[in-house]
């Protein structure tokens, strides 16, 4: 339909987040949801890129994709391999996925499903592999590989039979709604959510008929991964404005990403379409024997965490983790938080944040407010190590750039007939 003005269609869409209705339902290999991934096919986070363009973490990533799935047998053929377009390179986001960091995603990954239930739609995310030398950040040892096979064979299908004996899948809504009053912020502190989802998780996985040792396994994996929920609430975000954008009308941010290179975002009226510019890089606390200049750019899908209205947006939800982002205390946290409300259109009802006066979550990111302001998105991050092997090295915040936004606001006015 046609709304009478911009307001109007962008309180539409904000009326489907509100509205969504998002249920986990399984967990499955990438394969089996992604018709693409039946081919060499690698997806990665952000807006499309070529190898030479990659940085140093997601050539890692690749490279450790392809030892995974048996492509290469070394790392010098993997390389090759992924030089000479042997292999072909996609977004997440074109095929309604959401990647952490480097955002590597292959056919034989186990990913998460996420059904937004008010609009029909589903969403995927390969699950989190823990801190430290993980493929997301570009690590490829042997570890690595070894526990990526272990989360395909083992984690992945427990899951997925633990999610069959519930009678609809998990509410998602309900466990972040309790976590948020209990100090998550949902990108860089899960510690809540993620018990919360343990809790509901395994009094299933004691019914599944398996080896207890691998039982064992799994429960002391999802009880030591304090950043597990993320990798659902990216599906979740995913799964909603997904849902919220089928109105392809306004100016509501329906993505954010980065690929190392570029940042890029969506807005609701112009769909599909890509507005990019170049990546900051992170500022913030580094593990021992690391500094800012081993620092890499920016890079991930996990800012879909930050465009549904959490992560940095919602600082004030988590004041613990500031400190660990480098950001200061409670006061840098309110003031965070007020200044995204500047550049959002409202509050979502749903989420609401006890240390903001029980106010809800920011909704709806205005390109047009960040244009007019010059406030620039908060993003809470990961930092990665610029150099390929290395892995995580620390956490802190970056900004996304202002020109992403002016572009995306000069196209929609010369759709609208307006210049």
């Amino acid at each position: 339909m046609k709304y009478q003005s911009i307001d109007e269609a962008n309180r539409a869409v904000l009326d489907k987040i509100v509205g969504s209705a998002p249920f986990l339902t399984d967990v499955v290999p990438a394969k089996s949801v992604i018709k693409e991934l039946e081919e060499k096919v690698i997806l990665h986070a952000g807006p499309p890129i070529k190898w030479d363009d990659m940085t140093g973490p997601m050539q890692g990533s690749c490279v450790g994709a392809t030892l995974f799935e048996g492509w290469a047998q070394t790392e010098d053929e993997a390389k090759q391999m992924l030089a000479n377009g042997e292999v072909e390179f996609m977004p997440c986001h074109h095929v309604n996925a959401v990647g952490p960091m480097g955002g590597i995603t292959t056919g034989n990954m186990p990913v998460f499903v996420v059904e937004n239930r008010s609009e029909d739609n589903q969403a995927y995310c390969i699950m989190n592999e823990g801190i430290g030398k993980v493929l997301r950040f570009g690590a490829y040892s042997k570890e690595v590989i070894d526990r990526l096979h272990w989360m395909k064979d083992v984690l992945g299908p427990t899951l997925s039979k633990a999610l069959q004996k519930t009678e609809a899948g998990l509410n998602i809504n309900v466990m972040v709604a309790k976590a948020i009053t209990m100090g998550d912020e949902f990108h860089q502190r899960n510690i809540a959510a993620s018990l919360i989802f343990l809790k509901e998780v395994a009094p299933l996985i004691v019914q599944v008929d398996m080896d207890e040792n691998d039982r064992k396994d799994v429960m002391q994996f999802l009880a030591d991964t304090d950043q597990f929920f993320l990798n659902i609430m990216m599906a979740t975000g995913k799964a909603v404005l997904d849902g919220a954008r089928k109105i392809q009308e306004g100016t509501v941010v329906t993505a954010m990403c980065r690929n190392g290179k570029d940042f890029g975002i969506r807005i609701s009226g112009m769909g599909d379409e890509w507005f990019t510019a170049p990546v900051n890089t992170p500022q913030g606390l580094f593990f021992t024997g690391y500094t800012q200049e081993d620092a890499n750019s920016d890079i991930g899908d996990s800012a879909i965490t930050e465009t549904f209205g959490v992560g940095g947006f919602a600082m004030i939800a988590a004041p613990g983790v500031t400190r660990f982002v480098g950001a200061g205390g409670f006061d840098d946290a309110l003031s965070t938080s007020n200044e995204m409300m500047e550049i959002c259109i409202d509050q979502n009802p749903n989420f609401t944040v006890p240390t903001w006066d029980f106010n809800g979550i920011c909704l709806g990111i205005d390109a047009r407010k960040v244009v007019e302001t010059g406030i620039e998105p908060v993003i809470n991050t990961g930092i990665a190590h610029k150099e390929p092997g290395v892995g995580q090295i620390g956490a802190g915040t970056v900004r996304a750039p202002l020109a992403c936004f002016e572009k995306a606001i000069e196209a929609y006015a010369q759709k609208l007939g307006l210049i």
